[in-house]
């Protein structure tokens, strides 16, 4: 098939499904067609990745849920997405611009663009690509052909403690049950966001023995995924995740663990989504926790890279501005901006922590009026600038 044959084919497939969508020759770009104009190609965060599938027909599922489609044929690869089955959040979309370098003047058009990309289902994606793989190779594949690569997944395959949670948390087909007294453990920690507790608990559990859900190992060990994810959903919950956070959290894992076919990726998602859930209680909850606290709390971490003002989060929660404050300052013993300025600060340390970006394009991320004002406050928080921290 000619250049000019396969770029019809593409504009095809953007137009149908309204994904934007690429073609590469000897690992170089030399087509691209999409409905939407984005700034900058989500594609370049995980290029890697994708260059590196060289079945004829994968797909990569990003640590975000968002996912890629990929066809190859000899030096040819098509590349379709990002898509996802409920589009994007506000501060992941913000996140993926971050890590992308789009300029802030340009960051308001990019988020408009990506919720522009129509929401579809990975499995409807596949299935198109096993069309244009009949057409461009002569080979008839099935979903069931498929093999995902997912970068964290292998990565959490990698210490033992989380072969010890495969063993500990898949669930043993035998009849007798002991798992009440271990999912209320679990449940806790998860509820009160007790990260130390879970990871000592995975040292030295000891093992499950599940009901038997189903006949078949890996529909069993996706039950049992299921199952633990609904609980573990609801205790977050209970912990002070909102309902629709937790929820839409839950829905994510589940649709990606219906994706894969090994028991070991199976238990290292369930792994980590358990972990995921008690460290986001966790980052909510601090030390003294009140309905207004979380509430609080659940506010500021949607909206870390936006400009947060007392007067808008008042308007947010119903409550006039002075009020709020006091009865802030009483519930948690820190002023309002003190608290929303430590998560900003918290956030920029992990950043500094695992990105290499400049100290200008995070202080632009968590809407700080200027360079120099986010290196005043990480200093009054921390005691360091965030040049020092880094080199740290």
């Amino acid at each position: 098939m000619n250049d000019a044959d396969l770029r019809y084919i593409c504009t095809v497939i953007g137009n149908l499904s309204g994904l934007p969508i690429r073609l590469f020759q000897g690992g170089e770009q030399v087509f691209c067609h999409s409905l939407v104009k984005l700034p900058a190609d989500p594609m370049k965060v995980c290029a890697r990745e994708l260059m590196a599938i060289t079945d004829h027909v994968g797909y990569y599922v990003t640590p975000r849920f968002s996912y890629y489609g990929v066809v190859n044929s000899g030096e040819k690869k098509l590349i379709v997405g990002p898509a996802t089955q409920v589009g994007g959040e506000e501060r992941e979309l913000r996140e993926l611009a971050f890590r992308l370098d789009v300029p802030p003047e340009q960051t308001g058009a990019f988020l408009s663009a990506m919720r522009e990309i129509v929401p579809m289902p990975l499995e409807s994606i596949l299935q198109m690509l096993c069309a244009v793989n009949f057409m461009l190779n002569g080979e008839r594949l099935e979903l069931k052909d498929l093999t995902i690569y997912d970068a964290e997944q292998r990565a959490l395959r990698s210490t033992v403690e989380r072969q010890q949670f495969h063993s500990r948390m898949s669930g043993d087909v035998n009849p007798a049950h002991n798992t009440m007294g271990i999912e209320r453990e679990i449940l806790r920690m998860v509820q009160h966001g007790d990260t130390r507790a879970l990871e000592a608990w995975i040292a030295t559990a000891p093992a499950v023995r599940g009901g038997v859900m189903a006949a078949d190992q890996l529909r069993q060990l996706k039950n049992t995924f299921i199952v633990t994810c609904t609980l573990v959903s609801r205790a977050a919950i209970t912990g002070g995740m909102t309902a629709e956070d937790a929820l839409a959290l839950s829905d994510s894992y589940i649709q990606k663990c219906e994706l894969l076919r090994s028991p070991e990726r199976i238990s290292n998602l369930q792994f980590h989504m358990v972990a995921d859930y008690t460290e986001r209680v966790s980052r909510l909850r601090g030390e003294r926790t009140t309905e207004l606290t979380l509430k609080v709390a659940n506010y500021v971490q949607h909206h870390l890279c936006e400009r947060i003002t007392a007067g808008g989060l008042a308007k947010e929660l119903y409550l006039s501005r002075e009020h709020l404050s006091k009865r802030f300052k009483a519930e948690s013993g820190q002023s309002l901006t003190d608290y929303i300025l430590r998560e900003k600060v918290a956030e920029a340390r992990r950043l500094l922590d695992y990105t290499d970006k400049s100290l200008a394009s995070i202080s632009a991320y968590l809407s700080f009026s200027s360079p120099s004002h986010f290196s005043r406050v990480f200093r009054q928080y921390t005691g360091c600038l965030p040049s020092e921290y880094r080199k740290k």
